[in-house]
């Protein structure tokens, strides 16, 4: 790629345009001529929401297995103790605020949507946090720790919350262990590549969470963990990975699929945040209230109880800089837009809280 257009794609990768640009398609289209919008992208969601955005919650799971990693940020339970109570306080703030706002209001009908406002947007947080503070300022590693962590409970929080139908309890027993063993058995076999994982456990997982009444797209969560990781403890080197500058199938994966989950996320907004502007609503100012109340809120409280239970924030890291890192972490966006849909039936209720999602 000549060098003009990659630093124009680092560019649009780095700050999310092209997800901005398919929200602001949506917006647009979905205003000026809402059944042709509502005609063309329906058929993309099944497409788009069940199948390709595996790719992205894969992406997101690799971001986690890395930290988690022996020399990763949330190795050492000392230093990812505070951020990741943070992190939980985070998620409770503003599910709480949430269900006291919907109760308060009378709006029992919109209590399933408690954990819209819980995610946190790694992307744009991140880049809101490095216009904020300097790039160096301790916030923006605290920040980024933060939201791996919130998008491990996340994965939880979709699993657990929002089913896609009736739980069929045999079919997870059954299919996600078997793909777990199969995935375990090509490791162990030498498989390097992770096209293979994809492509048999992957697919064999993805039926588990699909018959079984969990949502899909977490197929790879329990998969991945299995792909060879370069430099790990008790496994050799891959010469074939190395001469080809990669370390291992998992970093081949991530290298593999950055770019194209750009994409995807682009249809996923474009299929997703197309609501009436018009049609704001009391859900919409309950999400937005949880997130600019709740999150920075418990996420302030947590880290004062962690601190006050005996952890240490971080040098050069202040009070002031954690409460405005609880809003910046407020930013729900895309994980936020798909728990809107998970939740709420196509409806007002639905669209008034991607509104608020995106408000966010």
């Amino acid at each position: 790629m000549p060098r003009s257009l990659a630093h124009i794609w680092r560019i649009v990768r780095d700050n999310s345009l092209l997800m901005m640009s398919g929200a602001v398609a949506a917006l647009v289209w979905a205003n000026l001529a809402p059944e042709s919008y509502e005609h063309l992208t329906h058929p993309l969601h099944f497409v788009v929401n069940d199948i390709a955005m595996v790719f992205f919650f894969g992406l997101a799971t690799k971001e986690i297995i890395g930290a988690t990693a022996p020399g990763g940020p949330l190795h050492s339970v000392r230093r990812a103790a505070l951020p990741a109570l943070a992190a939980v306080g985070g998620m409770v703030g503003p599910a709480a605020v949430y269900l006291l706002l919907a109760t308060l209001s009378g709006r029992t009908d919109i209590l399933r949507g408690w954990a819209i406002p819980c995610a946190t947007d790694i992307a744009f947080s991140y880049l809101v946090a490095k216009v904020i503070f300097s790039p160096m300022h301790p916030a923006v590693p605290f920040l980024l720790l933060l939201a791996i962590v919130d998008d491990a409970l996340g994965l939880v929080l979709l699993a657990v919350a929002y089913p896609s139908g009736d739980v069929q309890p045999l079919y997870l027993v059954g299919l996600l262990p078997l793909a777990c063993l199969v995935a375990w058995g090509m490791r162990r076999g030498g498989v390097r590549s992770f096209w293979p994982y994809v492509l048999g456990p992957g697919v064999l997982s993805w039926l588990g969470f699909y018959i079984g009444g969990l949502h899909p797209a977490l197929a790879l969560v329990p998969v991945l963990p299995f792909l060879p990781r370069g430099g790990q403890a008790g496994e050799a080197p891959d010469p074939a990975g190395q001469a080809h500058g990669s370390h291992s199938a998992l970093d081949d994966f991530e290298h593999w699929w950055k770019v194209p989950v750009e994409f995807i996320l682009f249809f996923f907004a474009l299929s997703n945040a197309g609501v009436p502007l018009g049609g704001a609503g009391a859900t919409t100012a309950i999400v937005v209230g949880a997130l600019l109340v709740g999150k920075p809120l418990g996420i302030t409280v947590s880290a004062w109880l962690a601190e006050r239970g005996g952890l240490e924030r971080p040098d050069g890291l202040h009070w002031g800089d954690v409460a405005v890192l609880g809003t910046v972490a407020g930013i729900g966006f895309t994980v936020a837009l798909f728990f809107a849909t998970a939740a709420f039936e196509p409806g007002p209720n639905l669209n008034q809280a991607k509104l608020g999602a995106l408000m966010s």
